[in-house]
């Protein structure tokens, strides 16, 4: 509001409070409809000029508290009705305007949201699967090395653990061993300790690795992690379904080839290749001419694995496969470098909106 253009000091308390209303009066000529409040705060509110000229009343003599009281609630009244003379009035004005809008002018498009292509095609995995009996379910990205390495058939000192360089959580209690995990494979155990077979589930999140980051690697990342364990499973069962994943996912037409691999929590181990989807296999630049594509790993849960659970590895047998979200997304719309999931650049996300 207006620093007070009468001085107040000095006067007689009904003059004071005539100088105050004389003030507000003024300024309110000139306060516009979202000011209003600011106004009546400044005036009428419970800190404002005329309270402050009331609460002075209990100091004046006996005899001229009276007057004094009718004179501030006349003065309140006075500003109560201008004020909303001034609401009013502005408020009238406002409806004028309102008549004079052109209501043919074409509207603002509204934007609407979209869901990232990772998120995207985190939820086209989960569907794919789902009818086959795999639930999604959810573990921490802070792990133990026990669950991400040890209980994995990952000793200390075993050299698979330079395949997983990740970062470390310092803990005090138990030092180096708190980490980011660098796979969603810890899902397995988890789930396993806490059920009895039959097993089917999805783990998906975040995982991470300390590497350099290029157009094909990054240091956070997601992974979809698949576990089916029952009596009598077999590799065959595997790749029945890692063959309805690929057609799911990127058509009828595709092909599975299974190609020997080595993973310690499983056994035997295998990469599973996708005829491409691009070329049809007769071979392009996405398939490096090969005609197939790397898509997944995967094979059969190691029986070291199923002990450690508690499992009998004679009556139970199952399989694991693990995918990076990011792997799948590239190809599916033909991205070729993994940074652009991750920069937040506009022009790129609204393409897949």
């Amino acid at each position: 509001m207006r620093a007070s253009s009468i001085s107040t000091e000095d006067l007689p308390l009904q003059d004071e409070i005539d100088a105050v209303v004389t003030t507000a009066l003024d300024q309110l000529k000139d306060v516009q409809l979202d000011a209003l409040d600011d106004w009546r705060r400044s005036y009428l509110g419970r800190g404002g000029r005329l309270n402050a000229l009331l609460r002075s009343i209990g100091s004046l003599p006996a005899a001229e508290r009276p007057r004094a009281g009718q004179a501030a609630n006349a003065a309140r009244k006075k500003l109560g009705t201008a004020l909303k003379q001034r609401e009013a009035a502005l408020s009238a004005e406002g409806e004028g305007d309102v008549e004079q809008i052109d209501v043919t002018i074409p509207g603002y498009r509204t934007n609407v949201g979209g869901l990232h292509p990772i998120t995207r095609t985190l939820r086209d995995i989960a569907r794919a699967f789902a009818p086959l009996g795999f639930r999604v379910v959810d573990t921490p990205e802070v792990e133990w090395d026990e669950y991400n390495f040890e209980k994995l058939n990952i000793p200390p000192d075993h050299p698979a653990r330079d395949m997983w360089d990740t970062f470390f959580v310092k803990n005090e209690a138990r030092p180096g061993a708190m980490l980011l995990r660098t796979h969603t494979s810890p899902a397995q155990i988890r789930v396993m300790e806490q059920i009895r077979p039959p097993v089917r589930v999805l783990a998906m999140g975040r995982c991470y690795r300390y590497e350099d980051v290029d157009a094909t690697h990054e240091s956070i990342f997601y992974q979809i992690e698949g576990l089916a364990i029952d009596s009598g499973i077999t590799m065959s069962d595997l790749r029945g379904v890692l063959e309805y994943f690929a057609r799911t996912m990127f058509g009828r037409d595709r092909k599975i080839r299974i190609r020997g691999s080595f993973f310690p929590f499983t056994e035997p181990s295998c990469e599973a290749e996708m005829s491409c989807h691009v070329c049809g296999g007769e071979g392009c630049r996405v398939c490096s001419g090969t005609g197939w594509i790397e898509i997944l790993g995967a094979g059969m849960v190691h029986p070291d694995v199923l002990r450690g659970v508690g499992y009998d590895p004679d009556r139970y047998s199952g399989f694991a496969f693990g995918m990076g979200a990011e792997r799948i997304a590239m190809l599916r719309y033909g991205i070729d470098d993994i940074r652009n999931f991750y920069r937040n650049d506009l022009r790129f996300l609204r393409q897949f909106n």
